[in-house]
């Protein structure tokens, strides 16, 4: 099956979703982005309540509905307020370490529709002028956004047009290399994403037959935790699409698919994680199973928010997740063709 999947397609989608900004709560684009090409794929999109995209897929029998869950948001961060300065504070939005984002280019997207570079750095940036510069603790309370315009006052800020509440994304510097590497921030869960992407697109040109009504969800409040707290009753089992962690004592690499047993929320259901084994071993695909203990997806909320449901999570390896991620198109790849098996032959 993996040789099946279009890793052009894949990889091409995946770079332009990554270069399109949605931090959580600010993902408008992006799903519009994905509905499109769900229409070229001749499949229509509709919109969830909270703003995400569900794709339906017909399937041969009735006996269930499989529902397959990735998020388009990502991490990011919103004004908290306009300092004297000129700078401004920051609230984070989702959970990541304040020296990840040290130094990095951002855009503040305001809501007149303007949006303005900026670069996010301590109060304290340069070691030439603060003799404890190295030794400030990386916290949200000393780190801010420095503007690209001549500023130097809240009020010259706000004559831009920006205010408390207007979205910070950051530069996502995407990179891919011709050995298979793509390095970029945000491959948690874009590039989960595009691998379901891989799959449906595998589905259209009919080298996939699905067994059972599939509904292929795109959240957009995952990165918060309820991106599908709530989903269509008729949802007997979810699959999460989302990326796999590497280090410690896990097993997963960049190179394959990590099926998550167990993360925060308790044990993902036994049969469907034995099935998705059985078939990635069956079908010659790279996988490793893994334990997360500071890790939730969409299916463990869809779980806490009541839904009688089983559920898995499968992905992509994906290095130094929520900081300067990295993974390889094989892992990408690979995760679309173990989700095509499933949602075939159940």
């Amino acid at each position: 099956m993996k040789e099946k999947v279009n890793r052009s397609y894949v990889h091409d989608l995946m770079e332009r979703i990554l270069l399109t900004p949605s931090p959580t709560g600010y993902c408008r684009q992006v799903i519009e982005l994905l509905r499109v090409e769900a229409e070229k794929l001749g499949m229509s999109g509709r919109f969830l309540q909270k703003g995400g995209l569900i794709i339906d897929v017909p399937g041969t029998a009735a006996d269930k509905t499989i529902g397959i869950t990735g998020h388009v948001d990502t991490l990011g961060a919103i004004v908290r307020s306009i300092k004297p300065s000129g700078t401004l504070r920051l609230s984070p939005v989702g959970g990541y370490m304040m020296n990840s984002i040290e130094g990095e280019y951002c855009s503040i997207h305001t809501r007149g529709g303007d949006i303005y570079s900026g670069t996010i750095l301590t109060t304290k940036p340069s070691v030439h002028v603060f003799s404890d510069a190295r030794d400030q603790k990386r916290e949200e309370a000393v780190m801010e956004v420095r503007i690209d315009e001549r500023v130097s006052s809240e009020q010259e800020v706000k004559a831009l047009g920006i205010r408390p509440g207007d979205f910070i994304s950051f530069d996502p510097r995407f990179r891919s290399f011709g050995n298979g590497f793509v390095k970029s921030r945000h491959l948690d869960d874009k590039a989960g994403v595009a691998a379901m992407f891989g799959t449906l697109e595998l589905i259209s040109r009919g080298e996939v037959k699905p067994l059972y009504p599939l509904k292929f969800i795109f959240s957009n409040y995952e990165e918060v935790g309820h991106g599908t707290s709530s989903i269509p009753s008729d949802i007997s089992e979810m699959i999460a699409v989302d990326m796999g962690a590497i280090g410690d004592d896990l097993n997963g690499t960049e190179y394959g698919v990590s099926i998550c047993a167990k993360d925060s929320s308790g044990p993902y259901d036994y049969d469907m994680t034995s099935r998705l084994i059985e078939l990635a071993e069956r079908d010659g695909i790279g996988y490793a199973v893994d334990i997360y203990p500071h890790y939730g997806s969409d299916a463990s909320a869809a779980l806490r928010g009541g839904n009688d449901i089983r559920a898995a999570c499968l992905g992509p390896g994906v290095s130094a997740s929520h900081g300067m991620e990295r993974t390889h198109m094989d892992a990408v790849v690979q995760t679309a063709a173990l989700l095509a098996l499933y949602v075939s032959e159940g």
